[in-house]
């Protein structure tokens, strides 16, 4: 049986992409090979949001093309949002690849791969970066390689934002959304095998069918699908990801409260504390207004956890400008924060402005606000220790395959002692320790091995060793 691998850069829609990609292969007769080493075609899935993902895919295409001069019958590709942007310029200046596919294509991966590994005598890159009308339909399958309790569902492509930092409009296009029978019955299908947990995934995730559907009874499409999807018995959790703070009317926030599968963490984008950068951002909302919506989510939901993205060093920015965003990190308080260092997107239109930021300070300020934040993260951590919280166990952990991980319904990560009866099963945990971002449990379960419990109070505090 012929192999493929993907090597998968950016965020959870890239990973969903692939998802949908490898299964096609599986439908053609491929198996998934476990390394690039074994496999006879590799694709790299890419990400265009940041210069430093860019650069990550290009280093690890100039790498594989040793494996390209040792078997020329290898098909190399490239796919996704640098594809997109970037195709013909990688075409052109990387003559081995061999495939270059953009954003309305990943339905198409596997069967043109597949034609280009049985034509060994092909002479020139085969690119396509045309737009496709529906392709946003066909991201709706999932491996069938093996059992998970928890499953992303497209619901939407593209983004009609425009923030002036973001190169998405340009990768993925306008905003597009499926309808809410098709992700209804997908995820009613997800239900009848082993997932217990859906996460809806969109650019703007709550903006889903603005463009093709009618609010009715004063609900968005947005919820309306959230209310369909929570009748579907077996599906326990619903999350979504990631909204806009301009997508949460009053409808979503009482569905929060309201509907007992969505879960009680929210990731809401900030990107700056000062008016005048969300301004230049073309955020649409004002500090005031963010600061707002907080107040009415934890009105709404009291034990709410929120994350958030922050971007330092925007053009312009200056000092009172970032100490803006730090006094707003310790107003908020978040749980959590995915704070970057602005990169310059070409064709965006912060990237043609004047007063760009060095990489010194822009360096200075991810690392003041970082501390910041790992202080509140801490401090919030620290509450949940001898707490009795339940997780969904998903399977070994990512840094262990000795320990399982799960996660609580707070979004927070949990490690607990491996046990195969565990898996894909909610468990209740007590909280015995935190790092702050990680947290480490023991089960509640009668007739726990205590060594599993032993071991893992040694994992967290290891005995010194003695020399």
């Amino acid at each position: 049986m012929p192999s493929v691998f993907i090597k998968t850069f950016g965020c959870q829609m890239n990973v969903r992409d692939s998802e949908q990609v490898l299964q096609d292969f599986i439908e053609r007769g491929y198996q998934i090979a476990s390394s690039e080493k074994w496999a006879d075609i590799i694709l790299i899935n890419t990400c265009s949001v940041r210069a430093m993902a860019e650069e990550k895919a290009i280093d690890k295409l100039v790498s594989l093309k040793t494996a390209k001069k040792k078997n020329p019958n290898l098909v190399l590709g490239i796919i996704g949002c640098m594809a997109q942007n970037r195709g013909r310029e990688i075409a052109e200046k990387y003559r081995f690849v061999d495939l270059v596919l953009g954003t309305q294509k990943f339905h198409k991966v596997a069967e043109i791969a597949d034609n280009l590994l049985k034509n060994p005598n092909r002479s020139s890159s085969y690119v396509d970066l045309s737009k496709e009308e529906a392709a946003h339909n066909a991201i709706n399958k999932h491996l069938t390689t093996k059992a998970q309790p928890i499953a992303y569902v497209s619901i939407m492509q593209g983004c009609s934002m425009h923030c002036s930092f973001c190169i998405v409009p340009t990768t993925r296009g306008e905003e597009r959304s499926r309808p809410i029978d098709e992700i209804f019955e997908e995820v009613k299908r997800l239900a009848e095998t082993s997932v217990k947990e859906i996460v809806l995934l969109g650019q703007i995730v709550n903006r889903y069918g603005a463009k093709e559907f009618p609010w009715v009874k004063g609900k968005s499409p947005f919820v309306q699908l959230l209310e369909k999807l929570s009748t579907i018995e077996g599906i326990k959790r619903i999350r979504f990801t990631s909204p806009h703070p301009l997508g949460f009317k009053e409808d979503l926030i009482a569905a929060l409260r309201d509907i007992p599968q969505l879960c009680e963490h929210v990731h809401l984008p900030v990107q700056s504390g000062s008016d005048k950068i969300l301004k230049a951002m073309r955020r649409g909302y004002s500090r005031s207004k963010f600061l707002s919506l907080v107040d009415k989510l934890r009105k709404a939901i009291p034990q709410l956890a929120l994350s958030t993205d922050i971007i330092v060093g925007y053009p312009g920015e200056t000092e009172e400008d970032f100490q803006q965003t730090c006094s707003l990190l310790n107003e908020v308080r978040f749980d959590n924060a995915f704070i970057f260092r602005y990169s310059a997107r070409e064709g965006t239109t912060a990237a043609s402005l004047v007063d760009q930021l060095s990489e010194e300070v822009k360096f200075e300020r991810n690392y003041r606000l970082l501390e910041i934040q790992n202080k509140i993260t801490m401090e919030k951590a620290q509450k949940w220790v001898g707490q009795v919280v339940e997780i969904l166990v998903e399977g070994e952990s990512k840094k262990n395959a000795s320990r399982f991980q799960g996660r609580t319904r707070t979004n927070h990560l949990v490690i607990i002692p491996k046990n195969e009866r565990w898996r894909g099963e909610f468990l209740p945990v007590r909280i015995v320790e935190t790092t702050g971002h990680t947290f480490y449990g023991t089960p509640l379960i009668s007739g726990v091995d205590e060594a599993l419990q032993f071991d893992l109070q040694q994992e967290i505090n290891p005995a010194p060793i003695v020399s």
